[in-house]
């Protein structure tokens, strides 16, 4: 292995890391569906893994796509920052329409009372919650939930910015083990990074008592994410 090669596999380890440590929406938008879906680790570890294959292989197959066809990649860059733009923008839609419907669903089940009538014109009233626990189920096989399935769209849009340069140096010196070793490096790292934080957050959270505010937290899941994308928007997180 040369020592260019090298270096560019160590760049794309470091890379890979930062950028998703300091990208909130590789991590945020798992952490708060897993938490207002009350996803199992094991489905949040593979919605997670998945939505980052997606996310890399997209960026990849785009790469590969412009070294074959010779595009340069300034032109290569405004195509990712077009799917960035996307990505953004979907991600701020559903935190939006995640809190509307989960404030509506909040409300459905807010206090109210209930009045009882016995015998002897006796009487009595009781306040009622209607909370997570407490819902009526009106069908018996209710819908499976397209949230992981949003996310997966919105990661496959989502481009990874710093991976089209470093793929570049391996294809312009025809070396296809470096292209793909720069590539598996990028994308194990990437992935790991992303399992790593939500799982730590995710466990962390889950010791956090919420039971008061049990009602909200789709709409809290669906706040959180939209500002996510807003930070990204405008901060370019």
């Amino acid at each position: 292995m040369s020592n260019e090669l090298l270096i560019l596999i160590t760049a794309a380890a470091a890379i890979g890391f930062f950028h998703t440590l300091f990208g909130p929406d590789h991590y945020i938008p798992f952490i708060m569906m897993s938490r207002s879906g009350k996803w199992s680790l094991g489905k949040t570890t593979l919605v997670t893994i998945l939505c980052g294959i997606g996310h890399v292989l997209s960026s990849v197959l785009l790469g590969i796509l412009g070294v074959s066809l010779g595009i340069a990649v300034l032109k290569l860059e405004a195509v990712e920052s077009f799917r960035g733009n996307l990505a953004t923008w979907t991600l701020i839609a559903f935190g939006l329409i995640y809190f509307v419907w989960g404030m509506r669903k909040a409300l459905r089940y807010k206090s109210h009372e209930h009045l009882h009538a016995h015998e002897e014109d006796i009487s009595h009233s009781h306040s009622h919650d209607h909370t997570i626990e407490h819902m009526h189920v009106h069908k018996k096989n209710a819908p499976k939930s397209i949230t992981p399935w949003v996310l997966f769209t919105i990661f496959i849009f989502g481009p990874c910015e710093p991976l089209i340069p470093m793929l570049m140096y391996p294809a312009a010196k025809n070396s296809l083990a470096g292209l793909i070793l720069v590539t598996i490096i990028f994308g194990v790292i990437t992935i790991l990074t992303m399992v790593s934080i939500v799982l730590i957050s995710t466990f962390g959270i889950n010791f956090i008592p919420s039971t008061r505010f049990e009602c909200y937290t789709h709409a809290i899941s669906g706040a959180v994410v939209c500002l996510c994308g807003i930070s990204i928007l405008f901060f370019g997180l």
